[in-house]
């Protein structure tokens, strides 16, 4: 059955990708990311394929009433309505797996920069000062780490961690005891995570149920001095609360991969302007990586591998990955 399917935010490379997989399908494809105005010029698309960059909202879906499915090529939906694709039948489906092993390893270079004092001796090296003087850095080995969110991702973080000989603590709305007995880490509440971890980080999905777990209140239980990483979504971290916890010295740094409300920013048009002025972004105890914990060469090629064949099984009417 010919099917209208479109396929958005595509580079030359991407592209060559999927039609190597998708054969002889008629596919339209766009460099672009989904707006609004691509709706009404895709009313008739059947089959849409997006990146987390494309918002898709109640009124985007109004203008296309031949939607069937969404295939988003990520793990994450909060950018996808999806109650609304349930009330008018639109299916979705993602990536469920893809860069578990690939976010761990950036998860541990954000972590291996604070903790040896990396980002904050290339800032100083680049201006001509060699000096040592503050650069003092700390072992890994013996230091506790509080890992929110065991899920893949989480679970390829606690055995890097077991590496470098660390304790581990996690907190996780559905426990596997049976994983925490043979990667010899415990569970435990969030707060004790907070008071007893010397480095968190947090691998949970951005919802209404995990916005904001990060904020003012939760702040003032972490162990001062603690190290905070964020390689999952922005919204999970109150970015008032965070700066507040680093200028009273409750956190001595953060690493971030993700920020709260990034999408604006990037799509700004004084986005230089409001980079430049954030109050995050040019601390030297915050690191910062333009969201890229996932950007392995590896990584990419299963989201475009997974994505593809949704696309494919939705068509053969066997579809895969559903999320509505």
């Amino acid at each position: 059955m010919l099917m209208k399917i479109a396929i958005f935010d595509v580079d030359a490379e991407k592209k060559t990708f999927f039609e190597k997989i998708l054969g002889e399908i008629d596919v339209q494809y766009s460099s672009q990311e989904f707006t609004q105005e691509m709706a009404e010029k895709n009313c008739d698309c059947e089959i849409l394929a997006i990146r987390i960059n494309s918002k898709i909202s109640s009124e985007i879906l109004e203008k296309m009433p031949n939607l069937k499915c969404i295939a988003t090529q990520s793990t994450g939906f909060d950018h996808i309505d999806i109650e609304a694709c349930r009330k008018r039948n639109v299916a979705v489906c993602n990536v469920p797996l893809y860069g578990e092993y690939t976010v761990a390893e950036h998860t541990f270079a954000l972590i291996l920069a604070l903790s040896r004092n990396v980002h904050k001796s290339y800032v100083r090296t680049i201006k001509g000062d060699f000096s040592t003087e503050g650069l003092q850095g700390f072992d890994l080995q013996g230091k506790t780490l509080g890992v929110v969110g065991t899920g893949h991702i989480g679970l390829h973080v606690i055995r890097i961690a077991k590496a470098f000989s660390m304790k581990v603590v996690a907190f996780d709305v559905l426990e596997n005891n049976f994983l925490a007995d043979v990667l010899g880490f415990s569970y435990c509440s969030f707060d004790e995570v907070l008071e007893n971890s010397d480095i968190i980080t947090l691998h949970v999905p951005h919802s209404v149920h995990t916005h904001h777990m990060i904020n003012s209140e939760s702040i003032q239980k972490i162990k001062p001095g603690a190290l905070l990483v964020n390689t999952a979504r922005g919204g999970v971290v109150d970015t008032k609360a965070l700066i507040q916890a680093l200028d009273e010295k409750i956190l001595a740094g953060a690493a971030l991969d993700v920020i709260e409300k990034e999408e604006k920013i990037l799509h700004s048009e004084k986005n230089e302007e409001i980079i430049k002025n954030h109050p995050l972004l040019f601390r030297d105890n915050v690191v910062f990586t333009p969201h890229i914990a996932s950007q392995s060469k590896e990584a990419q090629q299963k989201i475009l591998q997974t994505t593809a064949e949704n696309i494919l099984n939705f068509i053969a009417k066997k579809p895969s990955n559903l999320l509505s």
